[in-house]
């Protein structure tokens, strides 16, 4: 580093570094986006068609998870959709959605409600053939709402918000394990 700092200034540390950072992106054979790794032969996934096991979730609630799920991989990841002989499959089971009074005030009155969804989710391998490789796991998130507000006037945009977090965390769960 000092025979760099005498001979080409200051200047070129920036350069340097950023040299090294290009470098070091180039090495074959693995893919990082955001932490994630990717297995570089695991090039497909499909996002199977979600069921609704609970009473009263919004029947369209299968297809916001869905696509929202089948965005995330295809805008974060270098897998392509694969509805035929796909690399990895999820499967998916919404569980519960649940709406429970939470934070008591002063004289037993609600604040705010609680909307609580579950979605189990299923992984599966095609690509290893490895059961290990292979998960079920249930996500669960919640988002808390005023009493004084109708819970179909703010569904769509709890569902949105609970989305959100749990298709992140399904994200993190599949690609951080690689």
């Amino acid at each position: 580093m000092e025979y760099i700092l005498r001979h080409f200034g200051k200047c070129s540390i920036p350069i340097l570094w950023y040299c090294l950072l290009v470098a070091q992106s180039c090495i074959p054979g693995l893919y990082k986006f955001n932490d994630t790794n990717f297995d570089p032969a695991i090039e497909s996934f499909y996002v199977g068609t979600f069921e609704v096991r609970t009473g009263n979730a919004p029947p369209t609630i299968t297809q916001t998870f869905e696509e929202a799920l089948k965005i995330k991989i295809r805008r974060e990841s270098p897998l392509q959709e694969d509805d035929v002989a796909p690399h990895i499959e999820f499967k998916g089971i919404v569980s519960s959605f649940n709406v429970l009074p939470t934070t008591p005030q002063a004289g037993e009155t609600v604040a705010f409600n609680r909307l609580t969804i579950t979605l189990e989710i299923e992984y599966i391998d095609h690509f290893h053939n490895d059961e290990k490789a292979n998960w079920k796991q249930s996500f669960s998130r919640f988002a808390d709402f005023s009493t004084e507000q109708n819970l179909l006037d703010v569904q769509n945009d709890l569902i949105q918000l609970i989305g959100d977090q749990i298709i992140e965390d399904i994200f993190n769960r599949a690609f951080t394990d690689w």
